[in-house]
């Protein structure tokens, strides 16, 4: 057990500034299944549990943000998801 529950590591990668990004599917005793992210900054983590549909509008926001899709009056918004 980790934080609340099973986690697994399913991704892992360095980001600027010296940080390190780490990805792990997370199952608590309850069955409810969460994406953990956790970002490391020397001594420091943040830790962010955040549920599938979360994750899918997060991912196609940073997704239109690196092609530069983005509308530049900030009025931009997720794709919808069911």
């Amino acid at each position: 057990m980790s934080q609340g529950g099973e986690a697994r590591d399913i991704g892992r990668f360095d980001a600027p500034y010296r940080r390190e990004v780490v990805l792990q599917d997370v199952v608590h005793e309850s069955g409810m299944r969460m994406l953990r992210i956790r970002i490391r900054e020397g001594r420091r983590f943040t830790i962010l549990d955040i549920d599938a549909p979360t994750a899918e509008a997060w991912a196609d926001m940073m997704t239109k943000w690196a092609r530069r899709e983005l509308p530049e009056d900030g009025t931009a918004t997720p794709a919808p998801t069911d």
